[in-house]
């Protein structure tokens, strides 16, 4: 029994590594994004900026996020995932250390691009390590605590910074959070045993075990068009939702619990949602996920505040929870020796649908209303319906 026991353990031991690994990586890089959210308010004060340049330093890091997966995924199928995946996380925590070293806005809008660049390898490589380590259906369900581990990092590093800031001035916090991010590369690149670390991957054999349709691919657009306007959903609710509770009656310290509210249900809803897309199928699963986000969002608009409070977790379940589903449906489509490159544009495509989603439904707000704006989300939502149908056959040859 107890050499039975010590050979799975031995079998186990690289896919835990490959999860700590992945899940460390989300987690920091994840948090490393959502604690500029902190910082803004403290460098418009420190370097005199108005509003449209703190808006630029957000987006400058995050499009040098968005437009560096699929470059990063490319250089990783030639280096190795997980050499890459450790110095871009160093970089990403030398982002910091300069950031808090900063004497001017250039030199602050230097050290975001750099951020953005070294964060831009996370995402597509770390999610190719999980499904790697977990082939076949065991992916979507590895791909859903991966998913889960980043809110874990969205809610604990602006915390963190936040702590930090009763105790030190900005500069020396942000240094403290860039040497976190040094000594995790330093880990990444110390772990053994990793999915594509050193010898030749055999992915001839892994394409064979995927079927035909995962090497065709033929499905992965659709997939792509479901993720992206799912994203842009998300980011366009999330953006609008305090001036909708403002309208409602909602002050600023009302508005900080909504959103504790939300983002806690979207956390439990990427786990809970990649356990329903192993269950129900893909297919049925979206259908699911996205019509309870429309639904909820409809019935968010008429509800008094306390009413529509205790309705923002079971919105925040549905709205996260789709993109754990989608994510982990991507090893489905692609086959093994392409993966890290669709995750690449799979995160880029998402993450560029939710940049350019608030503009729009700005101007949509602007010229009608906020609420107006919230009923088109819901229907715009509706959209991912027929084309997560349109998958079915792909999923079956899968």
């Amino acid at each position: 029994m107890s050499l039975i026991t010590t050979t799975l353990d031995r079998i186990r031991a690289p896919e835990r590594r490959t999860m700590a690994v992945a899940c460390g990586a989300h987690v920091l890089h994840d948090g490393y994004t959502d604690l500029l959210y902190v910082l803004l308010p403290l460098w418009q004060a420190q370097f005199g900026l108005d509003y449209a340049a703190v808006g630029l330093l957000r987006s400058l890091y995050v499009g040098a996020m968005a437009g560096f997966q699929v470059p990063a995924g490319m250089v990783a199928e030639r280096l190795g995932g997980p050499l890459i995946l450790g110095l871009g996380t160093a970089l990403a925590g030398i982002a910091y250390l300069v950031a808090g070293a900063s004497v001017g806005f250039a030199m602050l809008a230097g050290a975001l691009i750099l951020g953005g660049i070294g964060s831009a390898v996370q995402h597509p490589i770390a999610a190719h390590l999980v499904s790697r380590a977990f082939p076949g259906l065991r992916s979507r369900q590895a791909l859903a605590g991966y998913n889960f581990s980043g809110d874990l990092g969205k809610m604990a590093f602006p915390a963190l910074t936040a702590w930090l800031l009763t105790l030190m001035q900005w500069r020396a916090a942000t240094t403290v959070i860039g040497t976190i991010g040094l000594a995790v590369a330093v880990v990444i690149l110390a772990v053994r045993g990793l999915p594509g670390r050193g010898a030749v991957e055999n992915l001839a054999s892994e394409t064979a075990e995927t079927g035909g349709a995962a090497a065709t691919g033929r499905g992965f657009p659709l997939l792509l068009s479901v993720a992206m306007i799912d994203s842009a959903t998300r980011m366009g609710f999330l953006t609008f939702l305090p001036f909708l509770l403002k309208a409602k009656g909602a002050d600023m310290a009302m508005i900080g619990v909504a959103l504790t509210l939300i983002f806690s249900g979207g956390a439990c809803g990427k786990l809970a949602c990649g356990w329903l897309g192993a269950r129900l199928g893909v297919v049925r699963a979206t259908w699911v996920t996205e019509g309870a986000t429309a639904a909820g969002i409809i019935a968010l608009l008429p509800l008094p505040l306390f009413a529509g409070l205790a309705v923002l977790p079971l919105i925040g379940i549905a709205l996260n929870g789709t993109s754990s589903v989608l994510y982990g449906t991507v090893p489905e489509l692609v086959a093994a020796e392409r993966r890290q490159r669709a995750f690449a544009i799979f995160y880029t495509g998402g993450t560029g649908a939710g940049a350019l989603s608030p503009i729009i439904y700005g101007l949509v707000s602007d010229v009608l209303s906020v609420p107006a704006m919230m009923t088109l989300v819901a229907a715009v939502v509706l959209l991912t319906l027929p084309l997560s149908w349109l998958l079915r056959p792909y999923l079956r040859a899968a």
